[in-house]
């Protein structure tokens, strides 16, 4: 009876060696401040959280509620009248064809709530633009809506396929659970697509390092929950740019 339970108790202390201090030391940011941390480290606890003072947040400033019925395909005359309206207003930024030649966001075949949403934030000042606020106030919501089945009809940018998976970032796959970042294609496609998630695929590099760092300094804010900002502010300068290589590269148009 002795021997079982010695045998147990040192199970039980190299188990914890092993739990909560060697596995969480082989991290390279792994500093070690005590037991407590290192017990915290081991579960899986961000190694700081987001404070006031880290990051200008503020809540969620969006006050668009997502459904269903704002992904459905538009009809032919509301598409039609998207057309007009973006030949008339979008083109010299988006592109004839909703593909950007100017470091804008490509809006040909995003998702049409995406659009909307944007629009939305645009109009009432959740998402900060000098041009876009211009353009977004003259906008009726059935505007709105006709822009977006509009630009959801076209054809997406044709991406460079992806042959080898060890190209893509770890992060676009698994993300990294010990800071809390989750897949990217959870929510942006490839895995899962979340309702209100833009697609990513072929658009401009710049503009998505500018997107990313503006969600990870606070600047951007019109992101539901913070979900955007929790998962910018863990990533390094050279995670965003990969991300934004990855997510970019598009094949030329014959």
């Amino acid at each position: 009876m002795r021997w079982s339970i010695l045998s147990l108790v040192v199970l039980t202390v190299v188990s914890i060696l092993v739990g909560f201090v060697w596995l969480p030391s082989v991290h390279p940011d792994f500093t070690a401040k005590g037991l407590w941390d290192g017990i915290c480290r081991a579960a899986g606890v961000p190694t700081t959280w987001m404070s006031a003072g880290d990051i200008k947040t503020g809540p969620a400033t969006t006050q668009v509620v997502l459904t269903p019925a704002m992904a459905r395909p538009g009809a032919a005359d509301s598409v039609g009248r998207g057309a007009s309206l973006a030949i008339a207003q979008c083109t010299m930024c988006h592109g004839a064809r909703g593909v950007s030649a100017a470091d804008a966001p490509n809006l040909a075949g995003q998702y049409a709530e995406v659009i909307a949403k944007q629009l939305l934030d645009y109009k009432v000042g959740h998402r900060q633009s000098t041009a876009m606020r211009a353009l977004s106030m003259a906008l009726s919501d059935a505007n709105i809506r006709d822009l977006a089945a509009y630009y959801a009809s076209l054809a997406r940018p044709k991406n460079t396929p992806v042959t080898d998976m060890s190209k893509v970032p770890a992060l676009v796959k698994v993300g990294d659970p010990m800071r809390n970042i989750a897949p990217c294609a959870s929510c942006h496609g490839g895995m899962e697509q979340k309702l209100g998630a833009p697609w990513l695929e072929g658009m401009p590099k710049v503009y998505l390092v500018a997107q990313l760092a503006a969600f990870a300094s606070g600047e951007r804010r019109n992101d539901s929950h913070a979900q955007m900002r929790n998962m910018a502010r863990a990533l390094t300068p050279k995670e965003i740019e990969d991300l934004s290589e990855f997510y970019a590269r598009v094949v030329a148009a014959e």
